[in-house]
């Protein structure tokens, strides 16, 4: 029985409503010895309390998105068939362009939200370059099938989850492309191809979408492979003008990690509440040696680079999570690189989806217009907002950096 299917929440309502009923009924009717009547009475309490707990963290699961299967649960999935030492760029020496293409088996995503707005498609991908094996769900603009569109190429944004996180939560938690539709028909935003590979590749364990040599090489599973899936399967514009990368919490992180580190293959990222030092999560593969950790912090990477990337940076958060990392980035960024920061009040929801998924729509007019995509349509960079601002506007605006020294 699937962890997030219907069944199994349906399952767990019944069983708590037999957990509550048992007691009731017979509680005083338990025969036997009085140590045997304690045991049975104890163990009535016991399954009621179980059942409770279960069904509360399937709602939070279901709600968030946080593991997706068992084996994600109970930590004994590997999704790593091996993790050569690929090198500084992650290509293992290997020649890209000389690799044949490989067309994917896609059938219809399950879970909450997949089938809304035209459906979300997955697939099963042995990435040829990071030796990753796991899933990557794709959802279609609607132009995408429409004859006026039949030649053209559409950009591409890779979706990141949290740590502990699955692959759906961008459709399924915040619901991306049941916002996205709408203002993709109307041309406020840019068509864009929505991809949501795996992150959660070993158990226990968040790889940072690094690569560590020996253990996964999650970076170029993201940065390489998958991009390599869509441009094989779908009439995707090549990297990087064609691609960005965003994420939540540890996704946020790697996004801007990913979009540092390769402003060869990505464009622009955004961050919502994430953070620069891998410190941040503390169950972080890159966060247990200095010199790995040093390597995979973005602002050092930006505060280093010979060159400065020509990428564009859209970082939001509360003070104290994820505003600050904003501001070091803008501090330290020079042109061509651009940092755009959103300060959220703490009233605005805290580090939730509620935060979040408001702030889908306008992340995606920035991208829009960062991508040069805006002749789209009518898209516009996003307006700052002021002090006293509604939830709405604070989660989707900029606001003022007054406001943000008031609040801290």
């Amino acid at each position: 029985m699937s962890l997030t299917g219907t069944p199994f929440l349906y399952t767990t309502l019944v069983l708590c409503v037999v957990a509550l009923i048992l007691p009731l009924v017979l509680w005083s009717r338990t025969r036997g010895p009085r140590a045997l009547r304690v045991v049975t009475r104890v163990l009535m309490l016991l399954f009621a309390q179980g059942t409770a707990v279960t069904l509360v963290f399937v709602l939070v699961n279901n709600s968030n998105n946080l593991y997706d299967n068992w084996s994600d649960l109970l930590g004994t999935g590997n999704h790593v068939q091996q993790a050569a030492n690929l090198g500084r760029d992650g290509t293992g020496g290997i020649a890209l362009q000389r690799l044949p293409r490989v067309k994917q088996a896609f059938r219809a995503a399950d879970g909450p939200g997949m089938r809304a707005a035209g459906g979300v498609r997955v697939t099963q991908v042995k990435g040829r370059v990071s030796g990753v094996n796991a899933e990557v769900y794709v959802w279609l603009p609607p132009q995408y099938g429409q004859p006026a569109y039949r030649h053209r190429t559409f950009p591409v944004v890779e979706l990141l989850p949290g740590y502990p996180g699955s692959a759906k939560a961008w459709f399924g938690s915040l619901r991306a492309h049941e916002q996205l539709l709408p203002l993709m028909e109307s041309g406020q935003v840019a068509p864009f191809i929505l991809v949501a590979p795996r992150t959660n590749l070993l158990a226990g364990v968040d790889t940072g979408c690094a690569n560590t040599p020996g253990t996964v090489n999650a970076d170029s599973w993201l940065s390489i492979d998958v991009p390599r899936m869509v441009t094989d399967n779908f009439r995707a514009e090549p990297g990087p003008a064609g691609w960005a990368v965003a994420g939540y919490s540890a996704g946020a992180h790697c996004a801007v990690r990913l979009a540092v580190a390769h402003p060869d293959r990505y464009r622009a990222a955004v961050s919502l509440s994430g953070y620069n030092d891998p410190i941040g999560e503390r169950n972080s593969l890159t966060a247990l040696n200095p010199a790995v950790r040093a390597r995979n912090n973005p602002y050092l990477l930006l505060k280093k680079a010979p060159v400065p990337p020509r990428i564009a940076l859209y970082v939001s958060g509360e003070s104290g999570d994820g505003y600050q990392a904003g501001v070091a980035l803008e501090a330290v960024a020079k042109a061509p690189t651009t940092v755009h920061v959103v300060f959220l009040p703490r009233s605005a929801g805290g580090h939730t989806m509620a935060l979040w998924r408001p702030q889908v729509p306008t992340v995606f007019r920035w991208l829009t217009v960062q991508m040069g995509q805006s002749r789209v349509g009518r898209a516009t960079p996003p307006p700052p907002s002021t002090a006293g601002s509604t939830h709405a506007a604070l989660a989707s605006g900029n606001a003022s950096r007054a406001d943000a020294g008031r609040r801290r």
